[in-house]
């Protein structure tokens, strides 16, 4: 094999030095610290963005409003989705979610919106969802080896985020 793997006795006495640290081993290459305080301001983010879903489901009028509305909630479902992940990829990295609504706008990079015409909902949601991608995006290449299924959950959700893109810029060229 090749000289860069550590031997096995070694892995041993390194696993059972640190149980307490669970999935946090000596290879784990990011700053946890700021790891943690990252995804903690993408909970808040996921946090703002199902808020202003919810909202702009419920108050949607108009003749478009029905497709519309029914898109608003199934992104808002998906972003609490979203939001779950990331609470429990905190815990398992040993830090604390911060769903203190206090601090929720001051901590998301999102905005809420509480625009009363559809077409401003949607151009506020599409941007919302630019700002995630471009926040995602950035976290994903920080992150880069050092902690890889952090990144591969933000990739997932980058995805996604890019998919509500896609679909709001849809409704946004048939509404103009």
């Amino acid at each position: 094999m090749g000289e860069f793997l550590t031997d096995v006795k070694t892995l041993r006495e390194r696993a059972r030095a640190h149980i307490e640290k669970g999935p946090v081993t000596d290879s784990y290459g990011a700053d946890l610290p700021r790891v943690i305080q990252v995804l903690n301001e993408a909970l808040a983010t996921e946090l703002v963005c199902v808020l202003r879903y919810k909202r702009h489901y419920f108050t949607a009028t108009g003749l478009d409003a029905a497709p519309v509305a029914a898109e608003f909630l199934e992104h808002a479902n998906e972003e609490q989705v979203h939001a779950d992940s990331l609470a429990a990829r905190i815990v398992q990295l040993g830090g604390e979610p911060d769903f203190n609504p206090e601090t929720l706008m001051a901590r998301s990079h999102a905005e809420y919106d509480a625009s009363p015409g559809l077409l401003d909902m949607v151009r506020e949601d599409l941007v919302a969802e630019r700002v995630a991608i471009a926040s995602y995006a950035e976290i994903i290449q920080w992150l880069g080896a050092g902690d890889p299924t952090t990144r591969r959950l933000m990739e997932s959700i980058l995805e996604q985020e890019e998919q509500h893109a896609d679909d709001l810029l849809g409704f946004l060229e048939r509404m103009q």
